[in-house]
């Protein structure tokens, strides 16, 4: 079996897929910009023709949501047209592709976790271009091509809320954080495991093609997620008060409402992601140890908690 590719291999959750691959002994290459570039047609067709892996794993992503409100078409490029792209390729070459999305494709105004076929209304130009890589995978792999949303992301390998929170409670006496969003924490680690899982499954013929969610079972606000972490930190979760999100304006409109079902997994014989607690426990201390070792913090575009 020829290996698996991992774009957009300097990512938080690129190198966490490249570090489950190795665990379960796959053979796989990440590439990053500028040895692979989606919105470069030829150096895309170039590379899978030369490569043909088994699996892509499309990590690469403008991820930046309130600069996509200021640069569509760049957004576009990469989330849009570069996922489209990636998807023509691995046509041509046999190859599955699994595309990573996110929750902002819905409108974020639910009441019940959003089923893998509830209709799509994105309210930012970051949803609207994911939609667009979405579809141009399932357009043009209806089956070899997988999707999976995700959302609420953090890992030891890149900016998150949970850096942001650890880096914080060591600096301010108290902290305001949003009450008025829910969603579900995911460790990249957790996602990681639940891709190669699912690729795995594509290549043996078990696990159907189309969209999955790849996000922790149970929900949470912004607010409750960081009193969280501050108890796990040995802080006092009273420090956190909550606040609503008129409070910080943003250019792109952040989803009310950001939680996912995931029965589709069942349909493939994998397991969802555990519940966000669960994960998160593990998580603290690899992240924390990350954290003091002064790689990047910061929110990755979601709320921050007031100044």
């Amino acid at each position: 079996m020829n290996p698996w590719l991992v774009t957009g291999a300097g990512g938080m959750l690129a190198r966490d897929v490249l570090r489950q691959l190795a665990a379960a002994g796959v053979p796989a290459v990440g590439l990053g910009r500028p040895a692979l570039d989606v919105t470069d047609a030829g150096s895309v067709r170039a590379l899978l023709q030369d490569r043909r892996p088994a699996v892509v794993v499309n990590c690469a992503a403008w991820t930046a949501v309130d600069d996509a409100e200021a640069q569509p078409a760049a957004a576009l490029a990469v989330n849009g047209t570069g996922a489209r792209r990636v998807a023509e390729e691995c046509a041509a070459t046999g190859t599955v592709l699994i595309q990573v999305s996110t929750d902002y494709v819905f409108a974020g105004d639910a009441g019940a976790p959003y089923r893998e076929d509830a209709p799509t209304a994105p309210r930012s130009v970051y949803g609207r271009t994911k939609l667009a890589g979405e579809q141009g995978v399932l357009e043009t792999l209806p089956d070899t091509g997988y999707v999976v949303r995700t959302g609420w992301l953090y890992g030891a390998n890149g900016p998150s809320f949970v850096r942001s929170m650890i880096r914080l409670e060591q600096t301010r006496d108290t902290l305001d954080v949003v009450d008025d969003q829910r969603g579900q924490p995911t460790w990249t680690r957790d996602l990681a495991d639940r891709l190669v899982a699912l690729g795995r499954g594509a290549l043996d013929g078990t696990a159907p093609p189309g969209v999955y969610h790849g996000t922790s079972t149970g929900e949470t606000t912004w607010f409750e997620y960081a009193r969280q972490i501050f108890t796990l930190l040995g802080a006092d979760p009273e420090r956190i008060r909550p606040t609503s999100t008129d409070v910080f304006p943003r250019p792109a409109p952040r989803p009310a409402y950001s939680v996912l079902s995931h029965g589709r997994w069942r349909t493939a014989g994998i397991e969802p992601i555990r519940p966000w607690r669960e994960a998160l426990a593990e998580a603290l201390p690899e992240v924390r140890r990350a954290a003091a070792g002064g790689r990047a913090g910061g929110a990755a575009g979601r709320p921050l908690p007031s100044a």
